[in-house]
């Protein structure tokens, strides 16, 4: 069986009311994605979604005709790719699902079978006032889910703790709740400074008081030496690294003992092949793996069978914070969007590989260029 052919398709969706992201200054009125098929020369197709892939159509001749199993081999190719070019890692995810296919298997075995299952955490992104924060944790709560992240950077680290004291006053220790800082990187027109370690130790003293789980993204993706001094100044634990661009950054992170808690996103970076290293180095170092699942619908469920098959972590990012945030527009490339089971719990099933469909005619209705 050889690669035949890959076909890129890139998509809008329009955004009725625009979701307006903590980490973004500007408001979104569009979500825009791509969506990778790679088509053996016996009909099969594996599918992956995360970067926009723009000007891979350059370098497809460097895996048609080739054997979608030789999977190390497409890694070090995209692995070049992302140093001279771009990120073009979705077309990973895409050999993982078509893998799973050709085997078999669900991709959650092949990495490693540690587990098919994970408790799930509502991952919000909009910066509510304190008492409708407060109302969204309550309906996380009342909705299954065991845990909620919410998201700083109000301009005023006090007013971001008066939003997070409202929502532990509202749902108390019922909801294990943890805090996104979004210090470790900036959109290219966002020119303010991250904190300083000083800065970031005041901050995580008072998370420690509210019993917060994990601090993240509390200084700059590159600040090994403040990370590590965070990590011994304070109890709550210390995650990240969810935009960090190349895998080996994340050896220096487990050897510098910078992080608790690693999230790494596969859309974004080293696709499943170069992550399931770092799970599988995080484990062994006695650190908790669980990726940023932030792309869309099918970076989610790439991200979810990496995380549980590799990692097993303790909570796995659910992105969900409607009406701006919802399934229908985080999957709208999905024949049916992921929801949170009742329990909070989710199970991955036996399907082959990714065990996912694409809508067809949504992404017809969608396509651009």
């Amino acid at each position: 069986m050889k690669i035949d052919r890959i076909e890129i398709t890139r998509h809008r969706l329009r955004l009725d009311p625009p979701f307006r992201p903590s980490w973004d200054t500007r408001s979104r009125a569009a979500f825009e994605a791509a969506v990778v098929r790679v088509i053996t020369d016996e009909g099969l197709v594996g599918i992956g979604s995360g970067d926009l892939m723009l000007g891979f159509e350059q370098h497809e001749e460097l895996f048609i005709g080739r054997d979608p199993l030789d999977l190390d081999r497409h890694y070090r190719v995209l692995d070049n790719l992302a140093f001279h070019y771009s990120r073009y890692w979705p077309l990973d995810l895409a050999l993982w699902d078509l893998a799973g296919k050709i085997l078999g298997q669900p991709v959650w075995r092949l990495v490693g079978g540690r587990s098919n299952r994970t408790r799930l955490y509502a991952s919000s992104g909009t910066l509510r006032d304190p008492s409708a924060m407060a109302d969204a944790a309550s309906a996380f709560l009342e909705a299954g889910f065991p845990a909620m992240k919410i998201r700083f950077h109000r301009g005023d680290w006090r007013e971001d703790i008066a939003a997070l004291e409202a929502v532990r006053d509202a749902v108390g220790d019922r909801l294990t709740l943890m805090v996104d800082c979004n210090q470790g990187w900036r959109m290219p027109w966002d020119v303010e400074q991250p904190w300083s370690l000083k800065d970031a130790i005041e901050v995580g003293r008072e998370l420690e008081e509210l019993g917060i789980y994990w601090m993240e993204e509390p200084l700059h993706r590159a600040d090994y030496a403040g990370m590590s001094a965070l990590r011994e100044a304070l109890d709550v634990r210390i995650a990240g690294g969810e935009m960090n661009r190349e895998t080996f950054e994340f050896n220096t992170i487990i050897e510098r003992r910078c992080l608790d808690i690693l999230q790494p996103d596969a859309a974004l970076t080293g696709g499943i092949s170069g992550l399931r290293r770092v799970a599988e180095a995080a484990v062994d170092a006695g650190l908790v793996f669980t990726p940023h699942t932030w792309s869309n619908g099918l970076g989610f469920v790439a991200n979810a069978h990496l995380a549980v098959g590799a990692g097993n972590p303790p909570f796995l990012e659910f992105p969900f914070d409607p009406p701006e945030w919802s399934p229908d527009r985080r999957d709208f490339m999905l024949a049916e969007p992921v929801m949170a089971p009742a329990d909070g719990v989710l199970v991955l099933p036996d399907d082959p590989g990714l065990g996912v469909a694409l809508d067809e005619d949504r992404l017809a209705a969608t396509r651009i260029g």
